[in-house]
């Protein structure tokens, strides 16, 4: 007799349990954050992991211009990027007009300062 599959997101909830347990509360200190700005209070915030080794890499580049893919190939995630703007560490440089869904970005004197933290 055939065993009925799981439906995805109960397959996903069960695979990522633990992990979503670890990351609830930087979900809820990111939504807290985002608040925050809305309402015009300075957040007190630091990037995470993936945010500062993006930011990072803006460092030594002319312009501090931000990288589309990462070290090994891979296109940096969109939210690392919107949520780097979102907290005033990039800003859009220019628009791609072969690419025009590709964020091009710059780091800003905020993004120098929260590296330098």
């Amino acid at each position: 007799m055939a065993r009925a599959l799981p439906e995805p997101i109960q397959l996903l909830q069960s695979i990522y349990a633990d992990k979503g347990r670890m990351t609830s509360e930087r979900v809820k200190e990111s939504t807290a954050t985002a608040g925050e700005q809305a309402a015009g209070t300075p957040a007190k915030t630091r990037p995470s992991r993936a945010q500062r080794a993006y930011l990072r890499r803006g460092l030594d580049q002319p312009g501090g211009k931000l990288p589309l893919f990462d070290r090994q190939g891979q296109e940096i995630s969109p939210q690392t990027v919107r949520a780097c703007i979102a907290r005033g560490w990039a800003e859009p440089w220019f628009s791609n007009p072969l690419k025009p869904d590709w964020l091009v970005c710059k780091l800003t004197d905020a993004g120098r300062a929260i590296l330098g933290d």
